[in-house]
């Protein structure tokens, strides 16, 4: 049997004639990003083989073509490259990479009392605790540990995971660890991971990634902070509806398929008992919206307390699905659209998640002249979310990209020579240079059209479901990691948002998390929330006829 040595690992393997280099890691444990799950047309699963010998592997041919230096050096694609004999292979090491993503924790949240769904009662004469759920006795400890009462809200993003440690005596957030979400590795989107999850290896992969994860860190946070995890007795799951099924081991294929109903409808409590936490212990799924508003933008809903707000409030969380909600004095609708993975840097050329060497900020200034940041203060290797976001505005408000999408080459553009001297040819067709060996392409661009065309095209159809006109929004609250590195100038200036929102942009952060907090410590806005979602109005795009061209208007910048 032909062996794999994957050199950044320190790990040997062998495997069958045939399997492609992909599979061999996978069954190894080892992660491979393939955020295409193997089709073959993202490219980011390119790994290096070293003194491969001849005959000893084979490329099928992949929609994505490696640039030819590449291929010059021994770079292959792992999903579509067969092993015949023993290789070298060399693949970046995941786990050293994903602990410098930039992950946002903190957001926007409201007073409530303390009231968990969990007590612990201390029964003196008996020298024992009682667990408590609901009121009903659900198991007991020796002696008083009425003290180590904790539970964690997990805000389950497509691309991140953040978790909070969360004292229920006191409402204490002890601590918080961020992390990649696992499954992104292998499936980029909601789309592509509904797809794999209809399988049932599919569906095993991807529970196992994220279960291992949250076990992972649930022991590294008792471990950080000298508690025992049979100590805690709740956990929250706020994400969307896609990610509350994979992380319930629920095939999400109805999401997928017309009509678009979720198996799980939330305001419930399942077992934890895949969880390393207490023996007691369950998770609560806050309510589901529908099939694409999920228990994310319930928690944000919760968060941002937007039913009790005064005037009109549209609230948005940016990202791969594009979840918004809007409310005007006390009326709520909601709706979702796909933007797809270009807000995190996935198709596109130098796209990169927010690590160190993501291009984060780029601006530039009245002589021209750009202004950047790039996380970790070190060289530009790519470029991550919201940098691309700043660049796709910058350069369209100083004309290097015209309203129709295009790059407007030097001889016929108006914008300043330090720019001309910026956009290049690279393999025949324009490219423009924003780092040392970090650019943008033409399809780079259209990419991020389809995404912010969608957003925008979402907040016009669900304005328009409620006969509101833009002029008419109080206040824009951008909700998530992702849209907390935004600036209002980028969402406007290349026409995500209107131009009658400028001014009224508020970012309000991780309100998932903290609308999951929320659920953990008050049992009562459990049922205040199942009742309010049952009003929120559900706009449905996908049987709208009116979408289509609302959305091919808003490719435009």
């Amino acid at each position: 049997m032909p062996e794999l040595f994957f050199q950044e690992q320190d790990q040997r393997v062998s495997v069958e004639a045939g399997v492609t280099i992909l599979q061999a890691a996978r069954d190894a444990g080892i992660i491979i990003e393939s955020p295409c799950d193997g089709v073959g047309t993202c490219g980011k699963c390119q790994v290096q083989l070293k003194d491969a010998a001849p005959g000893s592997w084979k490329c099928e041919e992949a929609h994505y073509q490696l640039p030819a230096e590449l291929q010059e050096q021994g770079y292959v694609l792992a999903c579509h490259t067969k092993v015949y004999g023993d290789l070298i292979v060399v693949a970046p090491n995941t786990a050293k990479q994903n602990k410098t993503l930039k992950i946002l924790s903190e957001g926007e949240s409201f007073q409530y009392e303390i009231k968990p769904w969990f007590q612990k009662v201390y029964a003196a004469p008996k020298g024992k605790t009682f667990v408590l759920a609901g009121g009903k006795k659900v198991g007991e400890e020796e002696g008083d540990t009425t003290k180590q009462f904790y539970g964690l809200a997990i805000d389950i993003g497509t691309t991140t995971l953040v978790t909070a440690l969360i004292d229920m005596n006191t409402g204490e957030e002890i601590d918080s660890l961020s992390a990649l979400n696992p499954q992104s590795l292998h499936a980029q989107d909601v789309i592509t991971r509904i797809h794999m999850a209809s399988k049932p290896e599919g569906l095993v992969l991807l529970y196992g990634a994220i279960r291992d994860e949250f076990n992972h860190t649930i022991q590294e946070l008792c471990k950080r902070n000298s508690i025992e995890s049979r100590y805690i007795y709740e956990v929250i799951y706020s994400g969307n509806t896609t990610m509350i099924h994979l992380a319930c081991n629920v095939n999400p294929e109805p999401l997928g398929q017309f009509p678009y109903t979720a198996v799980i409808r939330g305001g419930n409590t399942v077992p934890a008992d895949d969880l390393e936490i207490s023996p007691y212990g369950d998770i609560y799924l806050p309510p589901i919206i529908s099939a694409y508003v999920g228990p994310d933008i319930t928690s944000g809903v919760l968060a941002a307390q937007l039913e009790k707000k005064k005037g009109t409030t549209l609230f948005i969380d940016i990202g791969t699905n594009g979840e918004m909600i809007l409310a005007q004095d006390g009326k709520l609708a909601g709706t979702s659209t796909a933007a797809g993975p270009a807000f995190e840097g996935m198709n596109i050329t130098c796209g990169m998640r927010a690590g160190n060497g993501a291009l984060e900020l780029y601006q530039i200034q009245p002589d021209g002249t750009p202004k950047t940041h790039v996380i970790g203060d070190v060289k530009a290797s790519g470029i991550c979310g919201s940098g691309l976001l700043d660049i796709i505005g910058e350069l369209v408000r100083v004309g290097v990209i015209g309203k129709s999408g295009r790059l407007v080459k030097p001889d016929k553009g108006k914008y300043p020579d330090v720019l001309k001297a910026q956009m290049k040819e690279k393999d025949g067709k324009p490219v423009f240079y924003v780092a040392e060996e970090v650019y943008i392409t033409q399809s780079d661009i259209r990419q991020v059209q389809l995404a912010k065309g969608a957003i925008r095209a979402g907040v016009e159809m669900l304005m328009s479901a409620l006969g509101v006109e833009a002029e008419h929004v109080d206040c824009v609250e951008i909700a998530g990691s992702f849209g907390y590195h935004l600036r209002e100038s980028s969402l406007i200036d290349q026409g995500m948002l209107p131009e009658a929102f400028r001014g009224k942009v508020k970012f309000v952060g991780n309100t998932s998390k903290s609308g999951a907090k929320a659920f953990l410590l008050n049992q009562e806005v459990r049922t205040y929330m199942e009742n309010l979602v049952d009003e929120i109005k559900d706009v449905e795009l996908s049987q709208d006829p009116k979408f289509q061209d609302v959305f091919v208007k808003a490719l435009t910048f």
